[in-house]
Formats: C-alpha cells, structure tokens, sequence
C-alpha cells in the first residue's frame, strides 16, 4: 500500500477496503513516527511502539473516552502505558489525536527540558500522561488503584437515572510487567475484587531487553490470571484489528471480572532485520534500517517525521468525540446538581482537591497528665476522626489495621458488591464498593502501587499502613509517588528498635534515613499524641506525598504549655526552655525520643546546665520555612547540640554540626521487651545529660554519668560526633 490514499469511497466492498487502507495507514504513521523520534534521539525503545501499534490504535480510536482539550476531564477513560519504556508509543497517540503536544516536542525525544522524556512522567508537563512509569510492574498497580477509585465513586455518587462516574481503566503491559512480582500481587487483589472495568492489553511478543522470553517466561499466562478470577482472551494476531476489536468488546461485556487481553505482537515490525530480536527493544534501528523500515511499510524514505494528512485528520477527530462526550457528560451532570445538589457539590469539591473548611477544628487534643499512648493508636483515632469530616479518605493496610490503627469504624470494607463477609466482617457501615476500608492483604509493593493510583486518579485522599520496616517492599513504589508529586499517605508503624521482642527482622534501623532522601517526600515522626494528630491534618491538606512513621510502643503526652510556635506543621519547634539566659546545649528529637531529651532537659538543669529541647518531627517541613524561623529555633550561636533518634546517625550532621553529638543506631536490633531493648542500646535520658556533659567540658561529671549508665545494664550503641565519637 503507498501512502497516498487512492482507493475510492464506494459502496461495499469499496467502501470497506478504504476503510481497511485508512487504518493501516494511521497504523504505520504510529509506527513511523515513533521509530523516527527514537532515530533522532539515538536512544529510546522503538520495537513496542512499532509492535503494539495496531491494539493501541483500535483502543484510541473506536474505545477509549477522553478529550484532547481537557485531559482533566473527570470521566474520562485512564489509559496506563504500564511498559514505560515504550513511551513513544504514547507520545504518538497523545500528539495524533490532537493533545497539546507539538511535533516539535515529538523531535525533542528524550532530550533536556522536552515534554517527551524517555519514560512517561505526569509531572513533566505532558498532558495526557496518566502516571510515571518505566519500572516495570507499576503500571499495572497504578492501573488497579485507578479502577478502585471509579468503583468507590461510583458507589458513592451514581443514582437510578443519574450515572455520573462511567469509565474503565486500560493499560498495555508488557512481558516484563508480567514478571515483576508487584504484577502478581495486584493481579490476585484485582481478581478477588472483581474490577470489571479494568482492561489491560497484554503485548505479547516474547522478547524482553535480553533475549527471547523463553529464556525466563515460559508460564501459561492466560491459565495464572484464570486463577487469579480474570476473563483472559486470546488474539493471536495483534493486526489483525477485528479480532483485537471483538477482544476489547467481550472484555467491556465482562462487568465483574477484570481482563486479560493476551495478544501476540511483533517486536520491532515492519523492520526487515530486527522484527522479532531483542535489537528492536532498547535502541534505534540505525539509519539504513529505518530507511528499509520505511521501504517495506510504503513509507516515503526521503522525509523524517512524515505525517500523512489523512492520517491526521481521521486522528484529530478524536477532538470532536472528546468534547461531544465531554459536554454530554456535564449536561447529566447539571441534571444531577438539580436533583442531588448535596451529593454534586460534594463531588465538585472532593475532584478540586478541596477540603471542608472546618475539618481540622477541635479535632482531637491530649493534656501533659493523660495517659501515654502510642503515636499508631493517637494516629488511629486522629485518622478516624478526619474520615468523620473528609468523606473522601480512604485506603487500608496490608492485613494489619489491627497493628496500624489505621481502620476506620463504622466505614465499611471495599468488596465486591454480593460477596459475603468474612470472619473478621465489615468494620462497620456497609460491604460493597463504596466501604472505604481497603483490605489489600499482604501485598505491600501492590499496595503502594494502588495507592499512588488511587491518587493519580483524582478525587481521593488515600492512604496505606504497614511496618515502618516493610517499607522496604514499597521504596518502588513510594518514590514513583514522591515522583508525580501525588497527594497520598504511606502509614507506617513500629518505627524503630523499640518493636522490642519481634527482634531485628522487625526493627527498621536505615529505613527513615533512606526514606528522608527520597526527594519530595515529607517524612513525619510524631513525637507524642497531639503531634500524631496534627501530623495526619499537615498529611491532608498536602497536595504531594506524605510519610507517617509511628511508635509502636506508648509515649507521654508531652507538656508544651511554654513551647514556642508548637507544632508539626513548621516541622520543628522549641518545645522546652532553661530560663537564665541563652541556651548552652540544644537537645534535638524525633519521636518518641523527645521525651528522653525532656528527662534529660530536666536533670542538665540540675547540674546547672541551660539545655533548649527542640523537637524535630519533620526535616523537610523544618527545611520549608524562612531562614530566620530555622535560625531561632537552632541559633547558629549554638553549636553544642544533641540530635537522638532510634535510627541510622546517617544524614544527621546537618543538625549536630561540626561540634555536636548524634545518638543514633548504626547496627541491627535485637529481641526483648522494648524497655530493655531501648536501654541496651543507649536510649536513655542519662546517654544524652552524659553526651551534654561532654560537649560543655564537664568530663569528669559525664564520666560519673557514663558509668551509672553501663551499670544499669547499657550495652552501647553507634553514635557519631565530632566530641564523642563512637560509643
């Protein structure tokens, strides 16, 4: 076939093989223009565009709702291109069908500042992208969370005769998604939910980056996500776009089962030396088989970047169904608004990102002379007290609310509508679709995934809660949130070696310090119950990601009737003063170690020394303030200082400086009670008067403090400064 079109519009048969010419042409544009970006940039992934070209095209073309003018739009279909690498694939469709993305950014591929960086970013200014993703697996968890917000949305908004929230969730996956364990989980929870309207197009070519799949892959996968309670259906020609259609059709008839497309692809097709070889996966075809490219597809061989016009015309008509469906759509919508004027303006406010003005009044407050809690259950019932106010938070734990704190009563459990509670039973309220307790198992990779979904999304304020040390099995998927700058909440408890007797399997040590460098991300250890409700509002009115690190054991309420600017939301502040002048020594603390620094204020002034107790429950918030704020709360004047925390020294210099003292733990835990296990390794109130001691000159007094200390049973713990070295 040529490029120019030639075959006259007749009836019949006619009329059918132009339709038929029209389509492979718009096929081989997607193919060609993705190959030719991938050719000027000397680096990018040609061979799935090319492959998966003719299934992307029949998607965009005859199923997927959206509006090139208004990617916002809220009900529009999600489209998630789970195998990032293939990213031109995406860039041709979005620029094809009329999405501000110029050509001009099509030739900037991968290159600085462009909106056409080498893996799908939502926050790079490219409308259309739904979330980041490259690594692999992501895209389909992001996928999952995605069709868990329309469910509950539709849930809670949809009325007879009133659909406001109709639309599915599609992505393109690839081998290597399929691989990746976090696919697996997420498939099993989509399964169990029974996401119908979760589609996902399975671009089965049998090459990955290495080799031919059946190298590693050789898995009926059709037969796992029959297992898992998907619909799976088979094309065994990914061209052939009549059955690739049919596919898709049965796949929308499929209302209580997520699907499976499995369709057999060529890697690389149309290239005469590389279809089919892992050379077409992640690098250029080279000059000569671009241009063979081009000889075999009909393609003129002299222009790069050719786009024939009447393959962007039939593209560009994706703009009038976008804003015909789109003006449909808010016709139902007024309608709605007239009948539900409640419900509609909750929607209108929960899809802007708004908050009810009055959710953070007279929230919940503790008193110095309560009993100590735990920062997880003050958390717990600070949480539950939002969700009260805030109908839009939601989310879940990885089969340990009972350990978290983290459900929310009388909310309901997200199931699929008519399954039968288990033993356990809804946590109050109803069981369906619109429950807003998650129970996303242990599946905590796919939990993350899910999450930064239901954010990406819109409308939702989700959260999810584990072990602070399983966050090990989330890092991927935490730092695609802080990524996309996505509003939501990663809830982690038992957040140090005080977990006690489950020993160091459970007792995260360089966990806070690795999550602290995650750029974007707010991490925030509460020191008492007031700081762990005021740490939950800070996490809402966020608009990018929030971490929670809880304690697992009860801590004091703390006395901040002469704090100065108390709070968590500047992320530190002056909590206690030593009148009598400028303070000699700041004492500085995260969580449940404030507390020891309180003690230890309170015998430093005692011995005659004037020690500030600075609480410290977020750096990055700390970091956010003015210059003068941080500088009166930690005078530069002041260089004797003390930072403790039960975990890694890593990253702490910043606060102690060059003079100071970091109590911190640099080796694994170890089983016991938590008492004992804190004081084993050095966190005491008599460690840090003794490390004061030190950094004003008093030796032989610290001295006399270190030894009561090693009686009482202290084994030592790394701690790092420039005065006391390691201990």
């Amino acid at each position: 076939m040529g490029v120019k079109m030639t075959a006259q519009v007749n009836e019949g048969s006619g009329r059918k093989q132009a339709d038929k010419d029209l389509d492979e042409l718009c096929i081989n544009t997607i193919r060609v223009l993705s190959m030719d970006a991938v050719q000027k940039a000397h680096s990018g992934h040609p061979g799935l565009p090319m492959g998966a070209a003719a299934m992307a095209y029949i998607l965009w073309t005859r199923f997927l709702k959206y509006n090139p003018r208004d990617p916002l739009w809220p009900d529009r279909d999600r489209f998630v291109l789970s195998a990032g690498h293939g990213s031109m694939l995406l860039y041709s469709l979005l620029h094809l069908t009329g999405y501000d993305l110029p050509l001009d950014e099509i030739k900037r591929f991968r290159q600085w500042g462009s909106r056409t960086p080498g893996h799908p970013e939502r926050s790079h200014h490219t409308p259309g992208v739904e979330v980041s993703t490259g690594p692999l697996g992501q895209g389909f968890g992001n996928g999952v969370g995605m069709a868990i917000a329309e469910a509950w949305l539709a849930a809670r908004y949809n009325r007879p005769g009133h659909t406001l929230v109709d639309h599915y969730t599609y992505a393109l996956v690839s081998d290597g998604d399929l691989m990746e364990g976090l696919a697996a989980e997420a498939a099993s929870l989509a399964g169990h939910l029974r996401l119908g309207k979760l589609i996902y197009l399975y671009d089965q070519n049998h090459i990955s980056l290495a080799g031919a799949t059946d190298l590693t892959f050789t898995e009926d996968v059709g037969q796992r996500f029959d297992a898992y309670g998907w619909h799976t259906r088979a094309v065994s020609d990914g061209n052939d776009m009549d059955d690739v259609t049919a596919a898709l059709r049965e796949a929308q008839a499929e209302t209580s089962r997520p699907s499976l497309l499995l369709v057999r692809t060529h890697i690389g097709y149309g290239s005469p030396k590389k279809q089919d070889t892992f050379g077409a996966h992640g690098s250029p075809l080279g000059e000569e088989e671009v241009a063979a490219t081009k000889k075999a597809l009909g393609w003129p061989t002299e222009d790069d970047f050719f786009l024939p016009p009447e393959a962007v015309s039939y593209f560009r008509q994706a703009i009038r169904r976008g804003e015909e469906a789109q003006q449909e759509w808010e016709r139902k919508f007024d309608a709605y608004r007239e009948a539900f004027p409640v419900e509609a303006a909750e929607w209108e406010r929960i899809m802007g990102a708004q908050l009810p003005s009055d959710f953070s009044a007279n929230l919940l407050q503790w008193k110095p002379d309560d009993k100590p809690i735990s920062t997880r259950v003050a958390a717990g019932q600070a949480l539950n007290a939002l969700a009260q106010r805030i109908p839009n938070i939601i989310g879940g734990s990885a089969d340990l609310n009972p350990s978290t704190n983290t459900g929310l009563k009388e909310q309901g459990d997200f199931q699929p509508p008519g399954s039968t509670p288990g033993i356990a039973g809804a946590v109050g309220g109803i069981w369906g679709y619109g429950g807003r307790n998650i129970a996303f198992g242990v599946r905590e990779h796919a939990m993350g995934a899910a999450v930064n979904g239901i954010a990406a999304h819109g409308g939702l304020i989700p959260f999810s809660a584990t072990f602070l040390v399983f966050s090990d099995y989330m890092k991927p998927a935490i730092r695609l949130g802080a990524l996309m700058g996505l509003r939501a909440i990663y809830v982690f408890t038992h957040d140090s070696i005080a977990v006690g007797e489950d020993g160091p399997t459970h007792e995260p040590v360089e966990h806070l310090a690795g999550l602290r460098a995650i750029p974007g991300l707010t991490v925030i250890r509460p020191a008492d119950a007031n700081e762990a409700a005021e740490a939950w509002v800070v996490a809402v009115r966020r608009n990018t990601p929030t971490l929670l690190a809880l304690t697992r054991q009860n801590v004091s309420i703390l006395d901040r009737s002469s704090a100065r600017d108390a709070g968590v939301e500047r992320g530190a502040y002056i909590l206690a003063e030593v009148e009598g002048g400028p303070p000699q020594v700041l004492l500085i603390g995260t969580g449940s170690e404030v507390e020891l620094c309180v003690k230890a204020q309170v015998r430093l002034k005692e011995l005659g020394v004037r020690a500030r107790v600075v609480s410290l429950p977020s750096w990055e918030l700390f970091a956010e303030q003015e210059s003068d704020y941080r500088e009166r709360v930690m005078p530069v004047a002041v260089p004797k200082r003390i930072t403790v925390e039960a975990g890694a020294s890593f990253g702490w210099e910043r606060f102690a400086g060059a003079e100071g003292t970091i109590i911190g733990i640099d080796q694994f835990g170890a089983s016991a009670p938590a008492e004992e296990t804190m004081k084993r390794f050095g966190f005491t109130a008599e460690r840090v008067v003794a490390a004061a001691l030190r950094l004003l000159g008093r030796h032989e007094e610290a001295e006399r403090v270190q030894t009561n200390r090693r009686e009482g049973g202290e084994t030592g713990v790394a701690a790092t400064s420039s005065a006391e070295g390691h201990s």
